[in-house]
């Protein structure tokens, strides 16, 4: 991987990590396009997503850090408010899924799940579960940890490149019944253990194999770019998600998934 193909994979992974659009695809698709070397490919698609984590972490820094304060006094017995606790509860089961999933499904993630033509019917796939949570979602329900659970059941189909982590827990916020507003910010915070948690393994394992020293340059300023860009993304997302609809990203989807079928599948 050279700096140009770095800079050009962490300005892909940091708009569609945060836009339900999916980064695991894109990546996969502009490797295809472009022809780019897909040795650690991975591997390298984890730590830019590790990147992309610790934007969420600074982005929603004050939540973390409260909820964190939170935690802490509840294990010493003092009371918090309830909505700290239905929040941490919700983002604990709600992280449970995509771990077990994720640990079953990883031999078939590095290899049969990285091609073009499973992320085609895979965007398609989410476009129709975009489509139908727009004209399904229920109105006035907080977030629970029933809620928190399921969301997180969603949260796990995104282990399909295509899906979109993102774009699947806001819709299933939305099938649940919260708000956009809700669903996104929520959907973003339950993203940070897990994208973190992979993003560390990976990171690990490919410094053990002297990967991380091979790739080097081209992946710090992969990674970086991740980061900057992932911030604007996630930004963007949260303000567009309160006074407009996914249908965007369910034509977007469509338009994609088509070009692939016709040109790279």
């Amino acid at each position: 991987m050279d700096i140009i193909s770095g800079l050009i994979l962490g300005l892909v992974q940091g708009l569609t990590e945060f836009l339900p659009i999916s980064s695991s695809g894109h990546l996969i698709l502009v490797r295809e396009v472009l022809g780019m070397q897909t040795e650690f490919g991975l591997s390298v698609d984890a730590v830019l997503q590790l990147a992309t984590s610790l934007a969420i972490l600074l982005y929603f820094w004050r939540d973390f850090w409260g909820l964190t304060v939170s935690a802490w006094n509840w294990l010493r017995g003092h009371t918090i408010p309830s909505e700290n606790r239905i929040l941490i509860g919700a983002l604990v089961l709600g992280t449970i899924p995509a771990v077990i999933f994720g640990l079953l499904l990883e031999d078939i993630m590095a290899t049969s799940f990285r091609n073009a033509e499973l992320v085609a019917w895979t965007l398609l796939l989410g476009a129709a579960l975009f489509w139908v949570a727009e004209r399904l979602s229920k109105k006035a329900q907080e977030l629970n940890l029933k809620r928190g659970f399921w969301i997180g059941m969603f949260q796990a189909l995104a282990l399909i490149p295509g899906m979109s982590r993102s774009g699947m827990t806001i819709a299933g916020g939305l099938l649940l019944g919260l708000s956009r507003e809700q669903a996104t910010r929520f959907g973003f915070m339950l993203g940070f253990p897990i994208i973190f948690g992979s993003g560390m393994k990976k990171t690990l394992e490919l410094g053990s194999s002297h990967g991380l020293v091979e790739l080097g340059l081209p992946l710090l300023l992969s990674a970086v770019t991740a980061f900057v860009v992932g911030i604007v993304a996630m930004h963007f997302m949260v303000r567009y998600l309160k006074n407009h609809s996914l249908n965007i990203f369910i034509v977007y989807r469509i338009v994609l998934a088509v070009l692939v079928l016709v040109f790279i599948a």
